[in-house]
């Protein structure tokens, strides 16, 4: 989901491909895929399908082999950027395509080399590759040294109109042969090992875009670049910035010299210049920047990010002038936008951005767009993620995430998760993307991996003892966990580490009595972990849970909302059958019982004390203590219940209606049949809806149904049976469903 709203069709086409690539392939002899049947595919979509693999990480070795198939998946702009792909794999999937552009930038397995001596055996690729991005590549050209008499260089792609070749090992020998390339248009050596640019003249008739940003060794007098920069007569655009970071005092003094030279110079020096960036060459002057900006009525853009110079007045007064800067909102978006792969830039624009946010009235989607897509593509800087996390907390608090696209969102929470993965011991960041998280409509309405998030969450719980951490962490845990499916419940149950960080909480806070917000999430957590899952239960036992429960249960005696939570779990391990015996405890159910019968108590608490007596009593054969008790319990349950009035708020929600199967036996005791349908028309009359489907798919219906129409039956449980029966019906009714059954006549 992009950030405008649903997926393309054809999107979710692709996706399920890459998804269903095992069932849709065989395996060739060298372990490679190739598509068991496949049509002719549109040529673009071919480009995409390949896109898709790359960006979803499933681009490999393996999978780049189903575009062996030249046939019917047809490349034209192929890109495997940041994919593990070795040399002959490339070789054999994609140099056979008639390649127009090609982006093997930051492959892992593949030279500079491997590429050139690949596309220069194809004829093809030869005549057709306009566009080549090698950014992050070792070049390794000395491997090709025997082979140049085959046309194993630059050059003899002679139809390469822009070449990217940016952090690379380049060469003032390999800049001579990229540059007698005879329509080369667009050039990035940024980052390289160029001392010299004396080579540019050799294409000053058709080179419009240079982009040489940190030049760490270059080795050229101002006067000597100055000249070569004043022959390149075509050129449009010139990136000279620097990492001002990595610059001290004496660095870059000859090229900042040049910089000045030009801003200051004659408007003849590249005449058709409509675009400059020098953005972190701190040691221009604003009298040179307002002379070139007003000597150039043409320019469309400069870059002054982190030069001191962006609030010049005269760039106020240029309305079609781009500029990147820290100035305002709109440097800093041009420079998010422009710069997202320098992460010098993107540091210093996000620093000023999150200094602009602090008060932000209004939903900036576009600006969040931009800082997540920065934290993609730095994952492992933590520079960028300290400033970026806070950048969005800033961008989605309070109400702002609401008036943003659900699909941006969800990839923006997708990015902080992955921020907490990769940095779990800086506290900052884990609190930063905590802080953004703590928001009840982002954990309720957005989609994203919850169980993921709640793990991340729980070992920040462990390394961090600070009491606001611990208090959002634990907040965000207990609604997460209440929003897992059965799934991902399964899954976390069997974390042992989990339980025992929840219960850490609670037994800290339970020692000095003290009742906050903190210990109510812990406990809710706590319960909804266990709620149908034996795993966790059973855990929860192990870890001394119950042992702690009975002291809580005992010392917050006054305190209901606790009392709840604590039964609540208590009642879920009633529910285990082979648990039950832990609860085989006289004095832990007279004291359950003791709530169950005083008047005095909420009926939430006394619903939970019944649910778990309830529950114990059933089972006849596993009763282990004094008959007299379960008999007293059986008649205090009926008694107790009648009494209780019709409760408006919602007090208890269920995953299912399971665990209530055994007690709706019409062989039951009165008093067990009483609780459970007390509490399955409780939730049925609070949202009918939702639970009448489950009542009718779990066999609900035929039980309540058998025990209206037992004659043994008591009329309390006939009548409310009635009620559920009844409710169940009008629902069917008022959705257009209709019962196959007739309910029977109200005794």
């Amino acid at each position: 989901m992009d950030g405008e709203g649903p997926q393309a069709l054809c999107d979710l086409c692709l996706a399920q491909v890459c998804f269903s690539l095992d069932a849709l392939c065989n395996k060739r002899g060298d372990g490679s895929m190739s598509l068991i049947w496949a049509p002719v595919f549109p040529q673009e979509l071919a480009d995409q399908l390949l896109q898709n693999m790359a960006t979803k990480g499933i681009l490999n070795d393996t999978t780049v082999g189903i575009f062996r198939n030249c046939e019917k998946l047809r490349l034209r702009r192929a890109s495997i950027r940041c994919c593990p792909v070795s040399a002959e794999a490339f070789r054999l999937a994609l140099c056979p395509h008639q390649l127009l552009e090609l982006d093997a930038s930051w492959v892992s397995g593949l030279t500079g080399a491997n590429v050139i001596s690949g596309l220069a055996s194809s004829s093809d690729c030869r005549a057709s590759l306009h566009k080549l991005s090698l950014s992050g590549l070792r070049l390794d050209w000395g491997s090709l040294e025997g082979d140049v008499g085959v046309g194993n260089s630059f050059s003899s792609l002679q139809s390469l109109r822009t070449l990217h070749v940016a952090n690379t090992d380049l060469t003032d020998d390999i800049l001579e042969d990229i540059c007698s390339l005879p329509h080369l248009e667009t050039l990035d050596i940024s980052c390289s090992t160029i001392s010299k640019l004396n080579a540019l003249l050799k294409c000053k008739t058709t080179l419009r875009f240079l982009i040489v940003h940190r030049l760490r060794q270059l080795d050229m007098s101002p006067a000597s670049l100055l000249f070569v920069f004043s022959q390149l007569n075509a050129l449009r655009h010139l990136d000279f910035s620097e990492d001002h970071f990595a610059v001290d005092d004496s660095d870059g003094k000859d090229s900042d010299e040049t910089v000045q030279q030009l801003l200051e110079g004659s408007p003849q020096v590249l005449p058709s210049l409509v675009s400059l960036d020098i953005s972190g060459r701190k040691k221009m002057s604003e009298a040179a920047v307002t002379a070139f900006v007003e000597s150039r009525s043409g320019l469309v853009f400069i870059g002054l990010l982190a030069t001191g110079l962006s609030a010049c007045p005269v760039l106020s007064s240029q309305k079609n002038l781009k500029v990147t800067g820290e100035a305002n909102e709109e440097q800093v978006r041009e420079a998010l936008g422009r710069y997202r792969e320098r992460e010098c830039f993107v540091r210093e624009a996000l620093v000023h951005l999150y200094s602009l946010t602090t008060d932000a009235e209004k939903p900036q989607p576009d600006m969040l767009k931009l800082v997540v897509a920065a934290m993609q593509s730095h994952p492992e800087s933590l520079h960028v993620h300290l400033v970026a996390t806070a950048c969005v907390f800033n961008l989605t608090n309070q109400e702002l995430a609401e008036a943003m696209p659900v699909g941006l969102i969800s990839s923006t929470v997708s990015q902080l998760l992955h921020a907490m993965k990769t940095f779990p011991n800086q506290q900052q960041v884990q609190k930063n993307c905590l802080l953004a998280l703590c928001s009840d409509y982002i954990l309720q309405d957005v989609p994203f991996d919850k169980c993921l998030a709640a793990m991340l969450v729980i070992h920040l719980l462990s390394n961090h003892e600070e009491p606001t951490l611990q208090r959002m962490a634990v907040a965000v845990i207990s609604i997460l966990v209440a929003k897992l499916s059965t799934e991902e419940m399964t899954q976390l149950s069997k974390d042992v580490f989990f339980m025992k960080q929840l219960l850490a909480i609670v037994q800290q806070k339970a020692m000095v009595g003290v009742v906050d917000t903190t210990l109510k999430f812990a406990l809710s957590a706590l319960w909804n972990l266990t709620d149908e899952m034996p795993t966790a239960a059973r855990n929860f036992i192990e870890c001394q849970g119950l042992e702690l429960y009975e002291e809580v249960l005992e010392s917050y005696y006054n305190e209901p909302s606790i009392q709840q939570k604590v039964l609540g779990l208590l009642n879920n391990i009633a529910e285990v059958q082979e648990l039950q015996a832990e609860l085989m405890d006289e004095d832990l159910l007279e004291h359950v019982l003791s709530l169950l019968q005083n008047s005095q108590v909420e009926v939430g608490v006394r619903y939970f004390a019944g649910g778990i007596l309830a529950q114990l009593a059933s089972r006849t054969e596993a009763w282990t203590l004094d008959d007299e008790l379960r008999t007293t319990i059986l008649k205090q349950l009926h008694e107790s219940i009648i009494t209780w009035g019709h409760l408006e708020r919602e007090m208890v929600s269920y995953r299912s209606f399971r665990p209530f199967c055994p007690l709706l036996q019409t062989c039951q005791p009165s008093g067990v049949q009483l609780w459970a349908v007390w509490a399955v028309h409780l939730v049925c009359s609070q949202n009918t809806s939702h639970y009448s489907c489950m009542l009718e798919e779990e066999g609900l219906t035929e039980l309540l149904r058998a025990l209206s129409t037992h004659p043994d039956t008591h009329s309390d449980i006939k009548s409310l049976s009635d009620r559920i029966l009844s409710l169940v019906e009008k629902q069917q009714s008022d959705s257009g469903v209709v019962s196959h059954q007739t309910q029977p006549e109200k005794s």
